[in-house]
């Protein structure tokens, strides 16, 4: 049951930390939809990580449902619905393309497994989102530099929410793959 409220309760994260991000950030931001400093990216990675592959999932779509209802920027809604089917899959592909390259499930105490793990997260967390902006029919910039901001912004706040789990991994009790 305590799985629940933490798949309930990361889902709830992700919109606030994302707004929070606009808020402290906003001095990095490129265009609405990229930013050279993300943390929520590392929410979403995290959310696989620590609540596995169905229910991370699960939270970051809930996350992004709620990021729709609440959206301010008027986006139509079927740029939105691409938005949170992207930053679902990406984490997701990350983890299933580590553990595949690797052999081996992420050491949540190892930061060369951490920073593997988040670098194919921020390269395919870019790709998904400029794809669907690629065959979606709206107004948005699409060029190789704004992908490669977007993985930079995307990697900058994900390694950073790395650096912190790997210190509050062992305090928290958890690491290891079981």
């Amino acid at each position: 049951m305590s799985n629940i409220w933490l798949t309930i309760g990361l889902g709830l994260l992700f919109p606030v930390v994302h707004t929070a991000n606009g808020w402290l950030f906003s001095f990095a931001e490129l265009s609405p939809n990229v930013s050279l400093i993300y943390m929520p990216a590392f929410l979403r990675l995290l959310n696989v990580l620590v609540l596995g592959k169905f229910k991370g999932t699960l939270a970051t779509l809930l996350g992004g449902v709620v990021l729709i209802a609440v959206d301010e920027q008027d986006n139509p809604l079927e740029l939105d619905v691409a938005h949170m089917l992207s930053s679902a899959a990406g984490p997701l592909l990350a983890l299933l393309a580590f553990e595949h390259l690797r052999g081996k499930k992420v050491n949540l105490i190892s930061l060369a497994d951490l920073a593997w793990v988040t670098l194919i997260y921020c390269l395919l967390n870019s790709l998904l989102h400029h794809f669907a902006w690629a065959v979606l029919p709206v107004q948005s910039v699409i060029s190789t530099q704004q992908m490669l901001m977007m993985a930079l912004g995307d990697l900058s706040g994900a390694l950073i929410g790395a650096y912190v789990l790997k210190w509050t991994a062992p305090r928290l009790g958890i690491g290891r793959p079981r």
